[in-house]
């Protein structure tokens, strides 16, 4: 069972008094192969919805309990209550929810002018973070496969967040990493998606230009007590081997990576998802990835069991800013089926239709979009040869 080098369970949250925060040393959640649960994790049949109503795994415990008293320790920039939530009428199924406060409270994006922007020192990076930000280490036992690739990831919280639990996955911050997925990044990622029990758990990426408002590598990790369009979206294989999808009957078709769990198929598919990642950077092309737990690619029905993980790549326009006066701000968890709403007009008023619409407006031409498609295709192949 992973647990914190002395055993301790308490050893995870910080001292009460904030003066001795400084001198904590991050504690770190070890993990090993025998914690990534890939099976047998599925949605109740009753109350789907209810986040308390399922089992925890230790990652999850050691999650919840610490964002929990940061909650506690006013370290958010605002105390996040009971979302307001709703299923929008329609074919999609997406999941609305009023969070005024993200609108109005969290930090300004930083200026981006490009996918492959340089990291710069002088503004906000994750090594300015205050220290009660920080949850805990993710630490991988030498049992799994990439260990020896694998930097350890830190566990910070979102202070802006958008859901229960929302923190952000960071890959040693003092490298200074710009915001381009690695290898190292997105195993974690998914690892992390793998030790929950909760299959609400999901991990997102968003790139420079694909609405990343910080540019320092991080993933995004939260919790969300609804099922989401992108599990059980049925798909089409594009190459021959079978590893590369297309996502289909939803507003942005995706492209469609999947892996029953820990293991060489894992390992392949993180080499596969950052080949075509380094393509659309090194290509200027913005876009956003969602890790969640997931039925297998091809025809799927709503009672699809969740057998294995879910990668979903979307090659978007290039987004520099913030668009204030729209519903929501299109990035992973909006092309996943998951909207975040800032105001309660637009919530009362929000269709489906008109969700649609702001998710296709940042679809690539398609002339371009068939580019990139045959691109990662040819990707794949080579891998093959």
């Amino acid at each position: 069972m992973a647990l914190p080098h002395d055993s301790n369970e308490t050893s995870y949250l910080l001292p009460p008094n904030n003066e001795d925060w400084d001198g904590q040393a991050i504690p770190d959640f070890v993990y090993g192969q025998k914690d990534l649960m890939a099976e047998g994790i599925q949605w109740p049949r009753n109350a789907p919805g209810i986040l308390d109503a399922l089992p925890q795994s230790p990652f999850d415990a050691a999650l919840c309990s610490t964002w929990k008293q940061r909650v506690e320790l006013g370290l958010f920039r605002y105390r996040l209550g009971e979302l307001q939530t709703q299923i929008l009428p329609g074919a999609v199924g997406f999941v609305a929810q009023l969070n005024v406060e993200r609108g109005v409270q969290r930090r300004r994006p930083q200026t981006i002018k490009s996918v492959r922007q340089a990291f710069d020192p002088e503004q906000f990076n994750f090594n300015k973070i205050r220290p009660g930000e920080v949850l805990f280490r993710l630490h991988r036992e030498p049992d799994l496969p990439g260990t020896l690739l694998q930097e350890d990831i830190l566990v910070v919280i979102n202070v802006s967040p958008l859901e229960w639990g929302h923190v952000l996955l960071v890959p040693e911050p003092a490298r200074q990493l710009p915001q381009r997925l690695l290898p190292g990044a997105l195993r974690a990622g998914i690892e992390a998606v793998l030790l929950s029990l909760h299959p609400g758990f999901r991990v997102g990426f968003n790139s420079l230009g694909g609405l990343a408002s910080v540019n320092h590598l991080h993933l995004h990790g939260y919790y969300l007590a609804h099922r989401l369009p992108v599990e059980q979206a049925p798909s089409e294989p594009l190459d021959p081997g079978g590893h590369l999808h297309l996502l289909q009957g939803l507003p942005a078709p995706g492209f469609l990576f999947y892996t029953r769990g820990p293991g060489p198929d894992l390992e392949s598919l993180i080499s596969r998802v950052c080949r075509a990642t380094d393509y659309l950077t090194d290509h200027e092309i913005a876009h956003n990835l969602f890790v969640t737990r997931g039925a297998p690619p091809g025809k799927t029905s709503p009672s699809s069991a969740l057998t294995g993980v879910r990668v979903i790549l979307w090659a978007r326009k290039s987004s520099f800013g913030i668009k204030d006066g729209e519903a929501f701000n299109v990035a992973l968890c909006e092309l996943a089926g998951h909207l975040p709403i800032k105001t309660s007009q637009d919530f009362s008023s929000l269709t489906e239709a008109a969700a649609v619409a702001l998710i296709q407006d940042c679809r690539l031409p398609p002339s371009q979009a068939e580019e990139v498609q045959a691109t990662l295709v040819a990707l794949m192949s080579q891998e093959e040869q």
